[in-house]
C-alpha cells in the first residue's frame, strides 16, 4: 500500500483524471506504476488479478485496455499470489521510465 498522496509525504502536483477529464492535483503519476505493475502480473501464470480499474478517458504509457486506475480510497490494484512460493517486486525509474521486476523469492 502507497498510502494518501500528500505534499508532506513527498507528492508534486500533476496531472491527474477526474470524472473523465485530466486536470492538475496531487498523486499524479501513481497510475503509471500501478499500471506497469499490472502489466508485470499478467505475464507470470498464477498471479490473479483480484481488483484493477480502468481509467475514464484513454492514458498514452500503456496500450488501451492496459492501465489500472488507482485512487486513495476508492479505486485499487490488487492480485494473488497462487504461484508455491513468495515473490517480490523490483520497481525503479530513470525519470523517463518506470521498470518493473517480478523476482521470485
Amino acid at each position: 500500500m502507497v498510502g494518501e498522496p500528500t505534499t508532506q509525504r513527498g507528492y508534486q502536483e500533476a496531472s491527474v483524471i477526474i470524472d473523465q477529464k485530466t486536470q492538475r492535483g496531487i498523486g499524479g503519476g501513481n497510475c503509471q506504476v500501478s499500471s506497469t505493475l499490472y502489466n508485470a502480473v499478467l505475464n507470470i501464470p498464477n498471479l490473479v488479478i483480484v481488483e484493477r480499474h480502468e481509467h475514464g478517458k484513454d492514458v498514452t504509457y500503456v496500450p488501451e485496455g492496459k492501465d489500472a486506475a488507482v485512487s486513495y480510497g476508492s479505486l485499487d490494484l490488487k492480485f494473488r499470489n497462487d504461484l508455491a512460493y513468495d515473490i517480490g517486486i523490483k520497481a525503479s525509474t530513470d525519470n523517463n521510465t518506470i521498470m518493473i521486476k517480478l523476482i521470485q523469492l
